[in-house]
């Protein structure tokens, strides 16, 4: 009986790991963090970040400073558009069109850290304007 009990057990636990370990679409990583943005629950987008850009800024209203300023079109995008993803020094990057309310467009590239329920956005990166049309 004790063994049964302790079978099951183990089973349930490994059957959690599992669910817990299965991977995170990145778009949906990044959809989640910018429909928080529209919200304007910086505490929910802090969430997405990772534990570095978190010790970076401290808190959510600092990390929503900082987004603020630097990443206005995030906000309350009127596009998001995601483009390819690739692998860079092990880790994954996903370029994002998004274009805001007035019209313009920016290219976003996105650096993710950890998989699964770990996953979380590492580095956000505003590419040039090159002049070409996407």
């Amino acid at each position: 009986m004790r063994h049964l009990l302790l079978s099951a057990l183990l089973a349930a636990g490994f059957a959690g790991g599992l669910q817990a370990q299965e991977s995170r679409p990145v778009p949906d990583l990044i959809t989640a963090q910018i429909d928080a943005f529209r919200a304007q629950d910086f505490d929910t987008a802090f969430g997405y970040a990772s534990d570095s850009l978190r010790r970076m800024f401290g808190s959510p209203e600092s990390f929503g400073r900082m987004v603020t300023q630097g990443y206005p079109m995030v906000l309350d995008p009127a596009e998001v558009r995601f483009l390819g993803l690739s692998e860079r020094a092990g880790l994954q990057v996903q370029r994002v069109l998004i274009r805001d309310q007035a019209g313009r467009s920016y290219l976003l590239e996105y650096t993710m850290i950890g998989e699964g329920e770990a996953l979380r956005i590492s580095a956000v990166r505003l590419l040039p304007d090159t002049g070409t049309g996407v």
